[in-house]
Parts: C-alpha cells; structure tokens; sequence
C-alpha cells in the first residue's frame, strides 16, 4: 500500500507591509506597530521574545508592548495582564511609559508591578505563582488606568516626533485564516 505525503499547510501568509511617513501621519499606534505584531511571540519565553525584538528600534518595542498592556488592562484588568502571556512585556511596556513621558500610566504599572514584588517574573507560570501567592488586589489600579484619557494622543505625539524609528519596509507571516 502506497501512502501518500499529506500536504502540510503553511503556518501563515507572507505578507509585504510598508510603514513610511504617510502611514505614521494618517496612522494610529497599532497600526504603525503591525510588523512587530505578526513577528514577535510573547508565548514562547523571554529569550524568543528578545530575539524577535532584535530587527526592531527601541521605540517600536516600547509602542508594541504598550499596546499589548493596554489591550490586556482594557479587557480584563492587570490580574489578566499578568496572567497570560502578555505579562512578558511588562517591563518594556513600564521603560516604554517613561520614554514617552506619560507619568500616570507609568505610576499604575510601576504600582502593579510592586504589588507582585517589585518583579514580575517574566515565565507565565512563575506570574501566576506571584499572583496567587501574593494575592495582587489591583481594581484601584484598573480603575485608575481606565481613567486615563490621553494616552493614544501622547503615544501618537511620540511616534510622529521619533518617525524614523517606526518606518518599516519588509514581509511578515500572518495567520493563514
């Protein structure tokens, strides 16, 4: 009997993404963040994570891991935060906070990270062992975050005063869905 080879499928769509001027000033931060959202992995450890960053500047780590905190603080809080996988980023995105100058959103996360010891580990599973063991009671921190009303004006105001470090000429895999 004659088996035959099963056609794999790919594991996504290359895809070409341009991130030039046009696209910062019409833009809005997590579109001009889009190459680093298909290329670097906050699920496979901090040593993956890192080396992903490497083709990206700076300032497009801190935006990037900024918007990940935002969208996990905005969805279910810090303790959500923390517990997924997102919770790799919390150091760039507190680094990231300072680099814009954005006082408040760097107070909550310095705050929440303090909560967990001054040192959120950055494996998940020792996070959510510092969750539970710590027992982090962060609503007055959500609240407070979702109070903050100009955090996509100033984060744009730093993407248009640093451009240069956000263009992007190149392919990405994205999901093949």
């Amino acid at each position: 009997m004659f088996w035959k080879k099963k056609k794999q499928k790919p594991d996504g769509i290359k895809q070409h993404i341009y991130i030039g001027d046009s696209e910062i000033e019409n833009g809005y931060p997590q579109s001009i963040i889009d190459p680093l959202w298909w290329s670097v992995s906050i699920y496979d450890g901090e040593e993956k994570y890192n080396s992903d960053l490497k083709q990206f500047s700076l300032s497009q780590r801190y935006i990037f891991a900024i918007q990940w905190y935002v969208a996990e603080v905005c969805n279910g809080g810090h303790d959500q935060f923390y517990s997924n996988s997102t919770g790799i980023v919390w150091k760039d995105a507190l680094e990231g906070f300072k680099e814009i100058g954005h006082e408040k959103a760097y107070k909550i996360l310095k705050e929440s990270a303090d909560r967990l010891g001054g040192h959120p580990s950055m494996e998940r599973d020792k996070r959510e062992e510092q969750l539970n063991n710590l027992n982090g009671d962060f609503e007055d921190l959500d609240n407070d975050f979702y109070d903050i009303t100009d955090l996509d004006e100033i984060i744009m105001k730093y993407i248009l005063s640093h451009k240069e470090e956000f263009f992007f000429d190149g392919l990405v895999t994205k999901p093949n869905i």
